[in-house]
């Protein structure tokens, strides 16, 4: 895994824009209608050549394939495993209960123009026990697409990372069905979805990218799952799924592999949103190299007062969130390089300071909040702000 040895590099947490045909496609595959693959195949191919060149374009350092063949940053792994069914009844978030005018917001915001959706608050439910592809066809689709397309436009990235599910995501999503025979209870279920998950973390390893682990469960879920319950008893949670990750990270060296952690991806109030300070300790309990944290949201600009009194332990790699992903507002690089600075300090060694964004530009089909010519921009400002912390901090 590269440092920021001579200059702040730059990055960002996966998902990007998806062309609009590619959306449609993508809905249709998880809601098993009728689709062309070959359709399927050549729309992904050019998403990934595209979302190559924007990143090249918008000064990214470390890049990605977008999460373009996916149609969710999680609700993906249906469609590569067995074992799922039927429909998961997930809690409402408490912004929408709290602020049914934001609720309404949203809704006509996000879905009103699309008659099809993903599958986001009624994903399937694990009804048996789960199970990969028994030749990760999927997961080896995505990487030798990408692999294609790094080779067309001559690999450009200084470094590139393939983004995967972490088993506490797919369990609060992906919920257990109570009548499940083979996982009477959840901590079943969540371990066997980190030996599951280890097969793909693995495949994405050994083919040169480092992994980045997407699990926003190690916040968000105090919204959904947690909601109204005491703090001791999401931590608790929150344990487990450490535990599972590291049963999938047990045959994955460290400086192979980043953890993204975030409070959610929506621009609501975030009113009950956990603080970052009890997550901390569990969280470095995690075997990972390097840890993207969402920052630059109004809610959790002051997260690096916890980060200064508790910092990642050495060697971790801090990748905090400098760009807010929920407003089309262009940061100013002054901003980002202000920002970068200020974790440089919290950290003490600038070289283990990546500057990336709080989440992704479209972590879902036809999902964002920020307009797609705006996102490039926006890693853009990323870029410039690095370059401006890069004088101040190197001269």
């Amino acid at each position: 895994m590269l440092t920021s040895e001579d200059r702040m590099l730059t990055t960002h947490v996966g998902s990007l824009p998806r062309p609009p045909a590619l959306e449609a496609l993508l809905i249709k595959r998880e809601q098993g209608a009728d689709f062309e693959q070959a359709e399927f195949e050549q729309a992904v191919a050019e998403a990934i050549d595209w979302v190559v060149a924007k990143q090249i374009e918008s000064g990214v350092d470390i890049g990605c394939d977008g999460e373009e063949p996916r149609v969710g940053f999680q609700t993906y792994v249906p469609q590569r495993m067995s074992g799922f069914g039927g429909e998961s009844q997930r809690n409402m978030l408490t912004d929408m209960v709290k602020f049914p005018g934001y609720a309404a917001m949203f809704t006509e915001r996000t879905w009103s123009r699309n008659k099809e959706r993903p599958k986001v608050w009624n994903a399937p439910q694990a009804k048996t026990a789960v199970q990969y592809e028994p030749d990760l066809a999927d997961v080896r689709f995505e990487l030798a697409q990408f692999a294609d397309s790094l080779e067309r436009a001559g690999d450009p990235f200084a470094e590139t990372f393939m983004t995967a599910a972490s088993p506490g995501i797919v369990s609060t999503t992906m919920l257990r069905a109570e009548d499940n025979p083979d996982y009477p209870c959840d901590e079943d279920y969540v371990m066997a979805l980190g030996h599951e998950l280890k097969k793909e973390y693995d495949c994405i390893v050994a083919s040169g990218h480092l992994l980045q682990i997407d699990a926003p469960d190690l916040a968000m879920e105090r919204q959904f799952m947690f909601q109204g319950r005491p703090l001791d008893e999401f931590l608790e949670r929150v344990a487990l799924h450490i535990r599972a990750l590291n049963v999938a990270l047990a045959d994955i060296p460290a400086e192979k592999s980043r953890l993204h952690v975030c409070f959610g991806n929506w621009d609501g109030p975030h009113i009950d949103d956990c603080d970052l300070a009890p997550l901390l300790p569990l969280i470095y309990e995690a075997k990972v190299g390097a840890l993207s944290i969402a920052c630059a949201n109004p809610r959790h600009q002051h997260e690096w007062k916890a980060l200064k009194a508790n910092p990642p332990p050495a060697p971790m790699i801090l990748i905090p969130g400098v760009i807010d992903v929920t407003t089309n507002y262009l940061e100013h690089p002054e901003v980002v390089a202000d920002r970068i600075c200020l974790y440089a300090e919290v950290m003490g060694d600038a070289r283990r300071v990546i500057a990336g964004t709080d989440c992704g530009f479209s972590t879902f089909a036809g999902y964002q909040f920020v307009a797609e010519d705006v996102a490039w921009a926006k890693l853009r400002m990323l870029a410039d702000g690095a370059a401006l912390a890069t004088e101040r901090l190197w001269g």
